[in-house]
């Protein structure tokens, strides 16, 4: 069996997190931590990092929270971002076309974002980015983590991997997704929170070139993003890699239940996916086909999310877990990502201060900035979440207080939209810091 110090791992003396999970939100946490002179490694269970996903979005608070996290960050996300139409004078509008009625896709209702307020990029681009603010000596690959002892005494966490290795650190952070471990560790294999609910929805993603896309859609809507809604699905096109390509999520409602609900992605059938959408407009229509000509039997990718049976605590001693693995979320707000890197600046900021506490009192301060960070995180990350599924029923005119009125889609978007972009990340860190000293003062 490997031991903690071949592995590489924390020694006693000095304080150390560990980081489960090399997605973009660990990823991430690892670069708040150590700008902030923390001791950190990070384990994945791969044995290189796999992007899940082509694109992902930026809202104007996940670059708000970036930018606290680690400037270099946010510089790596505007480094590989790409501007609705033309970069030197961007679109800031995020466009809502009637994608069914008619071949015309009429403008319904539009939202502004703000100055280069929310754009994509390719997730692999992003991911490489980061990389670079990260020592590779911190990453140890094909680390699947199975248990999760934490002695309450004071010594060190332990981690047992697949592998027969440990490692030990002063906190575990699962940022292991979704269909999260550590999650289960925490609150037991048969919680119904242990795993995540299907949403009744799954998701057709591809990337296509931007010269198809404009033969498909024209120069102006492939080079802005757009949400091209109906009854039953919509489908959302954002331009990606500089305007070299457009990411297309295609959303089709599904009434059964899904297979396999260890997976979160199955084979499809490419001629179902077209049946789905043979009465939307021309451009979709023909969207859609060229998505199935590239491949005909495509990865279906399961929405689910935590919104049946929200996690109850982020926190359990000194283990905790964040992103998906804490409030998984659909994707219809763009807001995923973004509730993460909350997520790590909360906590990359409370541990920073336990880093300066003694060993003595070291076990007492993380118990109490893991509870201080769920406290702070819980309400807002699982409002996202269930508010996200209401937006997918509004895109696709099922939700009983807008259905077909786009004057209240419009509302009931611009609200809810506004409530996370507007986010205030001082306060929220303010209001973390105070949670912790008041927390700590409960236990010394």
């Amino acid at each position: 069996m490997t031991t903690a110090e071949e592995n590489g791992c924390h020694d006693d003396d000095h304080f150390g997190v560990a980081v489960v999970g090399g997605g973009i939100v660990g990823l991430a946490l690892v670069t708040g931590l150590l700008h902030r002179g923390v001791r950190v490694k990070l384990y994945e269970k791969t044995s290189a990092f796999r992007p899940i996903g082509a694109g992902i979005g930026f809202t104007p608070n996940t670059q708000q929270a970036l930018q606290l996290l680690n400037p270099g960050a946010f510089a790596a996300q505007q480094k590989v971002t790409t501007a609705n139409g033309d970069p030197k004078n961007p679109n800031d509008w995020l466009l809502y076309l009637d994608g069914y009625s008619s071949d015309v896709e009429e403008l319904i209702f539009k939202l502004h974002a703000g100055y280069r307020g929310f754009e994509g990029c390719v997730r692999a681009d992003f991911l490489d980015e980061m990389l670079k603010l990260i020592p590779p000596e911190i990453i140890q690959f094909n680390k699947s983590i199975v248990d999760i002892v934490d002695p309450g005494d004071g010594a060190k966490v332990q981690m047992h991997f697949k592998d027969g290795s440990t490692a030990q650190a002063d906190v575990v952070v699962g940022c292991d997704g979704i269909k999260s471990r550590v999650r289960k560790l925490i609150l037991g294999e048969s919680h119904p929170a242990a795993e995540p609910s299907y949403n009744h929805q799954y998701a057709l993603r591809d990337v296509v070139p931007m010269d198809q896309a404009i033969e498909i859609l024209g120069d102006f809507k492939a080079r802005n993003r757009h949400m091209h809604l109906g009854p039953g699905g919509h489908v959302v096109t954002v331009p990606i890699a500089h305007g070299k390509m457009i990411n297309v999520v295609a959303l089709i409602e599904d009434p059964s239940d899904w297979p396999d609900p260890t997976q979160l992605t199955r084979k499809g059938d490419g001629q179902k996916a077209i049946e789905a959408y043979k009465d939307f407009g021309a451009p979709v229509r023909n969207l859609i086909k060229a998505m199935i000509e590239r491949n005909p039997t495509p990865d279906l990718w399961g929405i689910f999310d935590s919104v049946d049976n929200p996690t109850p605590t982020f926190a359990k001693g000194r283990v905790c877990i964040a992103g998906d693995a804490a409030h998984a979320t659909s994707p219809h707000h763009g807001a995923g990502a973004g509730m993460g890197i909350e997520d790590d600046l909360v906590l990359s900021t409370l541990l920073a201060n336990v880093a300066l506490f003694s060993k003595l009192n070291r076990a007492a301060a993380v118990g109490a900035a893991l509870n201080a960070y769920s406290h702070v995180r819980k309400e807002r990350s699982q409002w996202v979440a269930e508010s996200s599924r209401v937006i997918g029923q509004v895109l696709e005119w099922r939700y009983p207080e807008t259905m077909r009125d786009w004057e209240k889609c419009q509302a009931e978007l611009t609200w809810r939209s506004h409530r996370i972009w507007h986010w205030d990340q001082q306060a929220m860190l303010q209001e973390a810091q105070s949670a912790f000293q008041k927390l700590l003062g409960s236990v010394e």
